[in-house]
């Protein structure tokens, strides 16, 4: 059965945070469901996204919800068990909306994701993202 993994367990790291404000533009706006919230990346040109997980998991969906004006044109998800190095499991190709999108991708057993947004549709390569989700199940 297929349902969000990011739970309290679960470490992020971002690229950035605009103006360092974690407060208001922290990763923790991520996974929080306010439609309120966001992360607001700082200006650059590749914005990114680490998960790890407590346990392995099987990966099968990445939802998002950018801002639009401020998504990614190209977006990569890598993947890697243990301390091993990320390898790239499938790019991506979001629209620049508010929409929440979904993109499926195939089947990977990992621990650890990485979500890299490239070529900004920002002129300052600033994203801003209310919603992550990483949907599959626990190995």
């Amino acid at each position: 059965m297929t349902h969000s993994l990011v739970c309290a367990g679960t470490v992020s790291r971002v690229s950035s945070v605009l103006n360092r404000n974690t407060r208001q533009f922290g990763k923790k706006h991520l996974f929080d469901q306010d439609e309120e919230t966001c992360w607001n990346s700082d200006q650059g040109p590749c914005q990114w996204v680490i998960l790890e997980f407590p346990q392995r998991i099987r990966v099968s969906q990445l939802q998002i919800q950018f801002q639009g004006g401020f998504s990614s044109r190209r977006g990569c998800l890598e993947g890697s068990q243990g301390s091993e190095a990320f390898n790239k499991i499938v790019d991506f190709y979001p629209e620049d909306n508010n929409s929440l999108q979904t993109f499926s991708v195939p089947t990977a057993q990992v621990d650890r994701l990485k979500v890299m947004f490239e070529d900004a549709t920002d002129f300052f390569g600033r994203v801003v993202i209310y919603h992550l989700r990483v949907l599959g199940e626990k190995v």
